[in-house]
């Protein structure tokens, strides 16, 4: 559908004031409407035998386990997710896929080619560079649902977001301290529990991942939801994708395109903070 408009609610409808309109006519709370795009991309080929990092740029595209027998359907991928290609393959019918391997449960599947761009050095490069690693820090508010970006003690980005929660089988909070960003990865397959367990979750390709606890707990991209601005995950700090970039790319360490997993001493500082901001 296309998003032709948006409106703000009145202050009583909550955290996500946020409405779009779509086709020019009636108007849907934005918390359950993914933003996306509609771009088709060329085919490279060869793929580098370590692999290339690509974004999905379509709303979704759907896998398969055999391009022989590709009525078995593996996973749906979503907009900005992103995943680690390995080779290109032809189908029968001449069409272009790539080979996907999965990062949590060592299998491989196929993507439309056309549906995936892959990830040059430009578009992950590091933000601010210039300013020293002790001068950058980020304030994770619960009581606001915000993350707030300082360089020398100045603000300098902001976006809402949305951290742990208590569910019915557990609390989930995010823990307040001081963190810090020494472990990434550009893409994750996040999973837990199963199908009849109401909380739990099978999610590929969850985008520019940066840990804060060796529990898991970090800034993500979130593709299954929209609605920033109160508690509702398992402990991680959700942001769009878009907004985990950011970080993903301003915070240490430094990943190059090519790395899977990060992982260093040092890092940006974090503070989780369960105390409302002063006016």
């Amino acid at each position: 559908m296309p998003i032709t408009g948006m409106a703000l609610g009145d202050e009583e409808s909550g955290h996500n004031r946020v409405w779009y309109q779509f086709n020019n006519e009636s108007y849907v709370h934005s918390g359950d409407v993914q933003p996306v795009d509609i771009q088709t991309n060329p085919i490279i080929d060869p793929i580098l035998p370590e692999g290339q990092l690509a974004v999905v740029t379509v709303p979704f595209t759907d896998t398969v386990w055999s391009l022989r027998q590709q009525e078995f359907l593996a996973y749906r991928l979503y907009y900005a997710t992103t995943h680690w290609v390995y080779e290109t393959v032809q189908d029968r019918q001449g069409v272009t896929w790539y080979r996907i391997d999965d990062d949590k449960w060592k299998v491989k599947h196929y993507v439309n080619a056309t549906h995936l761009h892959l990830i040059t050095a430009d578009e992950v490069a590091p933000l601010s560079p210039e300013v020293p690693a002790e001068e950058k820090r980020l304030e994770i508010h619960l009581p606001e649902q915000v993350v707030i970006a300082y360089e020398y003690n100045q603000p300098v980005w902001m976006a809402r977001t949305a951290t742990g929660a208590r569910f019915r089988d557990g609390d989930y909070r995010t823990p307040t301290g001081t963190y810090i960003t020494n472990r990434k990865r550009p893409s994750r397959h996040m999973a837990a529990g199963d199908g009849a367990d109401a909380n739990g979750y099978d999610l590929p390709g969850v985008p520019w991942v940066s840990y804060l606890m060796e529990n898991g707990i970090s800034f993500h991209g979130t593709y299954w939801h929209n609605n920033f601005g109160r508690p509702r995950s398992h402990g991680c700090v959700n942001l769009s994708p878009q907004h985990a970039l950011w970080v993903y790319r301003w915070t240490n360490p430094v990943v190059s395109l090519t790395t899977m997993t990060a992982i260093e001493k040092n890092g940006t500082m974090v503070e989780v903070i369960d105390q409302p901001m002063a006016d």
